[in-house]
């Protein structure tokens, strides 16, 4: 009876704790970030890129020609996937697909093949590159490891988890902000040991975490010194350039 009792509390016990750990972190990512009235009114449709929205994802596509390139994204912790449209339409706009996935409480290792699905709907692109921000950052290296066919791998404040990069053949670029106070500088120059020798790791002066999307202040990221767009057009030239290296 004894033991029975203990068994009985031990459940409950694990029961409680299993709740009070899927209760925190709903609370947690309940506070949602963006996306702000910008991000959302690029989200439309227009002459240079059609804008198809579904649950799961965002794609953006350009009118006036058949890409052979894409770019899919994985968000940032705690992130709303539509905050990153600024810089996604303009990508697609240089003639990339682009897509944005989304994932259950905005956490990106809830959603980590969902790159899959997107690259088996488009087989007539031939050169893919997976990115990510943040978190998200952390996903799409460790999907890049697994996937030797994805050309390229684009860390957006972000750094791999472990060094199962160091053998890749996809081309690896890193970019970041000098006054990231959540991805700092320091950390990413460290991850120079997880990723291949010749990847490339570009600065932005001036900028944060926050304005690699659109979707206002982030708890504990330093103040930027740049405006937003200008920290954009530097992301989206560098990621645009490494998506055009395998289509000259």
């Amino acid at each position: 009876m004894k033991r029975k009792r203990w068994k009985s509390v031990t459940v409950v016990a694990l029961g409680i704790l299993v709740v009070s750990f899927a209760g925190g972190l709903t609370i947690w990512t309940a506070g949602t970030l963006g996306p702000s009235e910008q991000a959302l009114l690029m989200l439309q449709s227009d002459s240079e890129v059609r804008i198809i929205q579904e649950s799961d994802l965002i794609t953006f596509e350009p009118v006036a020609s058949q890409p052979s390139s894409g770019f899919i994204l994985y968000p940032g912790a705690r992130v709303d996937f539509r905050s990153y449209s600024p810089l996604l339409r303009e990508i697609a706009a240089r003639n990339h697909l682009v897509v944005v996935l989304r994932s259950p409480l905005n956490l990106a290792f809830f959603n980590a093949n969902g790159a899959d699905e997107v690259i088996a709907a488009y087989p007539q692109i031939t050169n893919w590159v997976i990115g990510g921000h943040s978190l998200g950052g952390v996903v799409a290296a460790s999907y890049v490891a697994r996937r030797p066919t994805v050309s390229g791998l684009v860390l957006w404040a972000s750094y791999p988890a472990d060094d199962s990069l160091m053998e890749t053949n996809a081309k690896v670029l890193s970019i970041y902000g000098s006054n990231d106070g959540l991805t700092t500088p320091v950390e990413v120059l460290q991850s120079q040991d997880l990723l291949p020798p010749d990847a490339t790791f570009i600065e932005i002066r001036g900028g944060n975490h926050s304005q690699f999307g659109s979707y206002g202040p982030q708890p504990g990221d330093d103040k930027a010194t740049i405006p937003a767009e200008d920290q954009w057009a530097q992301i989206i030239d560098a990621t645009t350039e490494l998506l055009e290296l395998d289509t000259k």
